[in-house]
């Protein structure tokens, strides 16, 4: 049997796991606020508090995944695939942007968020497994 395995030295930095979270309370608090001003709204207004909201969601998820990768330190230099990576914070984007399009319709009740909820974990999951393939590693 042939056994041929690489072991990886990994490790994380504290100050980039703090960070990460800073920027998850941080764009949560924002998006929260500016889906508020969503639903507050109407017009033209609506479609800019949904536009910034959608923002502040999809760039703070993606923001605190990507300094989540930053933060794993696998001893081996990592580069990332421009491309893919902006794939996947417009991915985000999109998702949120969505999400709050459906909340922000009107009342939000159990309908609104079986909707919304799965929206967002969809869009989640694939900026995840959209942004983990930009990752380039060499040995």
């Amino acid at each position: 049997m042939d056994h041929n395995e690489t072991f990886l030295d990994a490790g994380w930095d504290p100050s980039l796991v703090l960070l990460s979270f800073v920027v998850a309370v941080f764009a949560s608090y924002t998006a929260l606020d500016l889906a508020g001003r969503v639903v507050a709204s109407g017009g033209r207004a609506r479609m800019v508090w949904l536009a910034g909201g959608a923002f502040a969601m999809g760039t703070g998820i993606w923001s605190m995944h990507f300094t989540g990768m930053l933060v794993f330190k696998m001893g081996m230099p990592v580069t990332y695939h421009v491309l893919l990576t902006l794939l996947s914070v417009v991915i985000a984007i999109a998702a949120s942007g969505l999400a709050l399009f459906v909340v922000g319709r009107g009342e939000v009740g159990p309908r609104t968020l079986l909707v919304a909820g799965p929206v967002m974990g969809v869009g989640i999951a694939a900026m995840h497994y959209t942004g983990m393939p930009a990752m380039r590693m060499r040995r």
